[in-house]
């Protein structure tokens, strides 16, 4: 069952992406070795893994398959930083333009800033997001972000249904959690 993280990093990157990245490793040891023009070395330090390594799995001497938990994470990680550019750029301005709506299905709760609390329980909203997080929603994508992404949603559902932009219970915290569906389609 998918985490919360994945459900909302997965309506944005289907809102966003016309095509998913690569799924086999090699593909996508491939397109970073692409995207870093043949370095080895910028290769190794956005895998964190060492140069030597890079060497040994571009010249086939060991594969990218048998590779670390950890190294083949930070490979879909950085593939995806790289993946269509063009394509979310294009998204990015065509959301700035025609504003962004989440819809969701999921528990919200609160803490006000004088400590009191709300159980969160489950709630239908339909909300456009706060213009302002949009940028940073597409970084939070692009880096591969999932727990930041969610965070961000969180906050801009906070900041325009519970606080109504600042309009009523500033201060207010909102949890976003137990997410049974989540969509996202353009406002205007």
């Amino acid at each position: 069952m998918a985490s919360d993280d994945d459900k909302v990093f997965d309506a944005f990157r289907g809102m966003v992406h016309t095509k998913n990245i690569p799924v086999k490793p090699q593909t996508r040891f491939n397109r970073l070795i692409a995207a870093v023009k043949g370095s080895t070395k910028a290769a190794a330090e956005r895998l964190g893994i060492s140069r030597r390594q890079v060497q040994r799995y571009r010249s086939g001497e060991a594969k990218i398959e048998n590779a670390k938990k950890e190294t083949q994470e930070r490979l879909e990680k950085e593939v995806l930083k790289d993946h269509q550019p063009r394509v979310r750029a294009e998204a990015l301005k065509r959301m700035q333009d025609k504003g962004l709506t989440v819809e969701a299905r999921a528990s919200f709760g609160f803490s006000s800033a004088a400590g009191s609390t709300d159980d969160p329980r489950l709630r239908l909203l339909t909300q456009e997001m706060p213009d302002h997080l949009l940028p940073d929603m597409f970084d939070a994508l692009r880096d591969g972000d999932r727990e930041r992404l969610s965070e961000l949603v969180a906050e801009g559902l906070g900041e325009a249904y519970f606080r109504q932009f600042d309009a009523r219970a500033q201060g207010l915290e909102v949890e976003f959690t137990d997410i049974d569906y989540i969509d996202l389609y353009h406002s205007r």
